[in-house]
This record gives structure tokens, C-alpha cells and sequence, in this order.
């Protein structure tokens, strides 16, 4: 019969076993505190870094809105539901950029914004009963909107605002005042009109208005500076065409030079400018000359006038007394013309004793006359100035001291006479050409800068970009490790004490073959593997009494366990 030492088997002691609600109660008040912070703080990280990446783009939709028209727009966003943001600088409103199309449609639908003025649209719904009066005040209202958006469609006006003076017509024609207009135009920022563009301007406002004329326009700025011109742009305008046309044929001239000078000396070495003087005088005279005829040339008769009279006077007595000379006349056997019936009418009238007759005859000649018209052409050059500067010779052979040398007067001259007839050089006008020999200071050349690598636009706005989100991940992964880590730690169960290896009972040998005490070894228990302890130790427990009380029993128990488990 086996016989079996009643040894006593150390048992690890083990506490009972506790959830995290209570191993957190069990915790300090200053790490519940630290765990509590930490989890929140944490929190709060992760939902703004979500927040910045999911944030978007935000583009413009208005800017520069009075407060009147920016708070219409705030509160009807509002009531779309439509994110958005005031900006600082110039009171824009911001909203998300794939979205600023479809609300600035739904906001045109609603009439905003309304800073630009209506136009025809103020007549759709006319009301009942408006007089006259306002009636001609929503048609000038109305006018003056579509001139101003017309006006604001060009691309350096921001916005622009008319305003009619629009007298009240009566019937007397001398009595009717003439209408006048003026336009406020709001430029964008470093943009100008050209003085084409501002005639336009006035053009388009005096056909839109009858019986307006273009002088009666004003146009001016945001500055307040006059733009359009009080003399209808005449004077102005012709000093403008009159500086252009100087300019280009400056321009002519000086190509000139250049085109027959750079094939001899070099388009490098050479530097040429040329001064016109042009005469915009504008002069007519006109003359009249009278001389006699020349050539023996006939006298032309511009008119002849000739006026005859004639009457009877008293009878006087002539003849023989007597018979005969009481008798009448006898007719004429021959028609009476020329010297005949002058003298016929003389003898009637001293044979009649008294007769009168007159004639008076008025010639008219031409006289030679010469009229001469003489006007000047405008624009005339009255003088030219050239000058020119060329660089030395640069010497072939490298090997000299001097790299350059001067040119010989004789080359100057040459180049004297090029110029000279490339401008068309006349002494009687006084015209001036000047050839200069010098050389020209080379300038250092510009060595490229290399921007280094953190300077660079894409880096620097990729950091920048990149910042937030960065300093936030670095917040969270220093609360989760400085924080949550440790305080996760004290909830976690401490583990196990494992027994340590080569314990042995008495004897020597290990414990568990004391116990069993046979002929076969088993590893020691260091070299076992490690089991994890069951969740609840009732059984375990009640071994543990059993093995107390009556070791033999648990002997005999064990011994049984093996020598079934053994291969028969």
C-alpha cells in the first residue's frame, strides 16, 4: 500500500476580484480629477480637429454693402439656413464656396441686394390711385436705375448712381428749361476710365434722356474729381491727339535712325533718342486784289442803263408871214431814224417854237478782281533734334590691354550723314544732329536669387494650412499619454505573482511530485505554463479548505487522477 507524506501545497493568495466602478471609486480624488479633465480635454480636441478639417472653403458673396443692405442679407441667410461669416476687412460676407452661386440666384430672386438701384421694375405693379407727379417720379426713378446698372456693367466701374434733373414741361417753348444729369461712379481700387470711355458715359446718358445735351452731364468720381471736361471735351481731347501724334512721329523718326544704325555698330552699342517740333497752329488768310485789265483784253459791261425823255413846248411863230406859213406840215416821204429823226425833231422843235427832249445812258464795267484763301496745314514740323550715342569699338584680340577703343572722327561723321538722311535733316529749319562717341558702363548683372526651400509660396502655405491640425493632434496624443494612459493604468487589475521556479516541498523535490510521489518526474513548476486565474475562486476556495482539513484525502484524490490519466 502506497503510502502518502501529507505535505502542504503553498497556495498564492488572491483578492477578490473588483469591476472598474470599483477600482475606479477605489482611485484617488486627484486622479479621478486628472481622468476626468483629460477625457474632456481630449473631447474637445478631436471635435475641433474635425471641425477644421470639414470647415471648407468660404468665398465672397457681397462686399462693401452698407449696414442697411448687409443686415437684409444676414437675415435672410438666416432664414435659408445658409452658413455664413462677416468678415473684418471690407464688411464682406462670407459663405461657403460651393454654394455662393445658388444663394446669390436665391437672393436676386428676393430682391437683394437692393444697393444698386431699381429699374423697370418699379412699373410692373403700379398702384391705384398715384397722381401725375409720381408718376413722372417712378419713371425718372426707374431711368436712373437702368442707367446706373448699364453704367456699372463696364469693367473698372465697382458701381455708379444717376441722378435726373428732370424740369416740369410747360407750353410756352422760350420758357422750357433744359434737363442735366450727373453720375457718381465708384471705381475698383487702382482702376481709371480713359477719355473715351468717359465721353461714352456722358453719350449714353444724354441719348437716354430727351432734349438732353451732353454738356449738361457731369461725371464724377468717389474722390469727387470732375472727370468730364465743361467744354465738351474739345480742348482737352485735341491736346491728347495732338501729344499722340508728336509721339508717333517721334517714334518714326527714331526707328529710323536705329534701322540704319544697328546693322553698322550693333543694336547693343547704340542709344538714340528724337525731339519734334510740331507746329498745331491753325491760321487762314484770305486776300483780295484789283488790277486793270491786262493784255489789252475788251472791258467787260456788267450793266448799261439808258433813259430818253421828250415834250412839246409852246408854239412859236416862224416862217414867211403869210399864207404859206399858216398851212400844216406835210408827213414825211422817209421813215425817220437815226440823225434824221433827230434832226427832224430838232427842226420840229425850232420850227414848233419850243419842244424839249432828254437822254441819259449809264454803262457799268467789271473790274478785275483776285481773291486768294490760305490755310496752313496743322501739324507741321517745324523742327527735329536728334541725338545718338554709340558705345566704343570693342577690340577683337583678347589679348590687348584696352578690350575697347574709340571711334575715328571720320566714323562720326559717317554716321552724322546716316542719320542726317535717315530724318530727312533740312538746314533752313534749323534742325540739329548730334553723334556722340562714349562708352557704356556695363551693369552687374543680377545673379538669380535662390529662395531657400522654407521660403517657398506652396510650403509656406502648406504649413500654414497645416499648423492647426498639427497642433491639435500633438494636444491629443499628449493628454492620451500623459494623461489617460497613466489613470487607465490604475483601473486595469493588477496580475497574478507567478510562483517561482524550482520551489520544492520537502525532500527536494517539487511540489507536485511530493505529492504524487511516483516514479515519473514532472517538470518543475517554473517551467509550466502560466494559467490565468478563473474569474471566481468559490471552488477554488473550498479545495483549498478541503486540502486543509484532510490533505490525505486530497492525496489519494490526485494520486487517483494521474495513475487514470497514465497509459495501461
Amino acid at each position: 500500500m502506497d503510502q502518502t507524506a501529507a505535505v502542504p501545497i503553498p497556495l498564492v493568495p488572491q483578492t477578490p476580484s473588483s469591476g472598474p466602478l470599483d477600482r475606479f471609486r477605489a482611485m484617488p480624488m486627484g486622479a479621478r480629477m486628472r481622468l476626468g479633465v483629460g477625457l474632456a480635454a481630449l473631447l474637445a480636441v478631436l471635435v475641433a480637429l474635425v471641425l477644421w478639417v470639414n470647415r471648407g472653403d468660404w468665398k465672397v458673396l457681397y462686399a462693401s454693402l452698407p449696414d442697411k443692405e448687409a443686415g437684409a442679407i444676414v437675415a435672410q441667410l438666416s432664414q435659408m439656413n445658409v452658413p455664413y461669416k462677416y468678415g473684418e476687412v471690407g464688411g464682406a460676407i462670407l459663405v461657403p464656396a460651393d454654394r455662393v452661386h445658388e444663394v446669390r440666384m436665391r437672393l436676386a430672386t428676393a430682391g437683394l441686394p437692393k444697393a444698386a438701384g431699381a429699374g423697370n421694375e418699379l412699373l410692373d405693379n403700379p398702384r391705384l390711385g398715384q397722381t401725375d407727379r409720381q408718376e413722372r417720379l417712378m419713371m425718372q426713378r426707374a431711368l436712373e436705375g437702368e442707367l446706373a446698372r448699364t453704367i456699372s456693367k463696364l469693367d473698372s466701374v465697382e458701381d455708379a448712381r444717376v441722378h435726373l434733373a428732370l424740369p416740369n414741361q410747360n407750353g410756352f417753348f422760350r420758357e422750357q428749361q433744359k434737363p442735366s444729369a450727373s453720375v457718381v461712379l465708384t471705381l475698383h481700387p487702382g482702376l481709371t476710365l480713359e477719355r473715351s470711355q468717359i465721353a461714352g458715359i456722358v453719350h449714353l446718358v444724354s441719348s437716354s434722356v430727351p432734349e438732353l445735351a451732353a454738356k449738361s452731364v457731369s461725371v464724377i468720381d468717389q474722390r469727387g474729381a470732375l472727370l468730364s471736361s465743361s467744354d465738351d471735351g474739345g480742348g482737352k481731347s485735341l491736346d491728347e491727339q495732338q501729344l499722340q501724334y508728336v509721339a508717333q512721329i517721334e517714334g518714326n523718326y527714331l526707328k529710323r535712325v536705329q534701322d540704319i544704325l544697328s546693322p553698322v555698330v550693333g543694336a547693343a552699342n547704340l542709344r538714340a533718342t528724337v525731339t519734334a517740333d510740331v507746329d498745331f497752329t491753325q491760321s487762314e488768310a484770305t486776300s483780295e486784289q484789283f488790277r486793270p485789265n491786262q493784255g489789252g483784253e475788251p472791258q467787260a459791261i456788267r450793266s448799261q442803263q439808258t433813259s430818253e425823255s421828250g415834250g412839246p413846248g409852246s408854239p412859236m411863230p416862224s416862217g414867211v408871214p403869210g399864207a404859206m406859213s399858216n398851212q400844216p406840215p406835210t408827213p414825211a416821204s422817209a421813215p425817220i431814224n437815226g440823225q434824221a429823226q433827230a434832226l427832224q425833231g430838232a427842226q420840229m422843235g425850232g420850227g414848233a417854237g419850243g419842244g424839249a427832249s432828254r437822254r441819259e445812258a449809264t454803262t457799268n464795267f467789271e473790274v478785275d478782281k483776285t481773291v486768294r484763301v490760305t490755310r496752313n496745314a496743322v501739324g507741321t514740323v517745324r523742327r527735329l533734334n536728334a541725338a545718338v550715342v554709340v558705345n566704343h569699338r570693342t577690340n577683337p584680340d583678347p589679348k590687348a590691354k584696352n578690350a575697347t577703343a574709340p571711334l575715328s572722327q571720320e566714323e562720326l561723321d559717317k554716321l552724322t550723314t546716316l542719320v542726317q538722311e535717315a530724318i530727312g535733316y533740312s538746314k533752313e529749319r534749323g534742325d540739329s544732329v548730334k553723334v556722340v562717341n562714349a562708352p557704356f558702363q556695363k551693369e552687374p548683372e543680377a545673379e538669380p536669387v535662390e529662395v531657400p526651400l522654407f521660403k517657398q509660396p506652396w510650403l509656406t502655405d502648406l504649413l500654414r494650412s497645416a499648423v492647426a491640425p498639427t497642433a491639435l493632434a500633438l494636444v491629443a496624443l499628449g493628454l492620451i499619454f500623459g494623461v489617460l494612459r497613466p489613470a487607465i493604468r490604475q483601473l486595469a487589475p493588477p496580475p497574478l505573482p507567478e510562483p517561482a521556479p524550482g520551489t520544492a516541498g520537502a525532500g527536494g523535490a517539487p511540489l507536485l511530485d511530493a505529492v504524487v510521489d511516483d516514479a515519473q518526474e514532472l517538470p518543475a513548476g517554473g517551467e509550466l505554463p502560466a494559467l490565468e486565474a478563473p474569474r471566481t475562486n468559490e471552488k477554488l476556495e473550498a479545495a483549498r479548505r478541503l486540502a486543509r482539513e484532510n490533505p490525505a484525502a486530497v492525496a489519494n484524490i490526485m494520486r487517483e487522477w494521474v495513475n487514470e490519466e497514465a497509459p495501461r
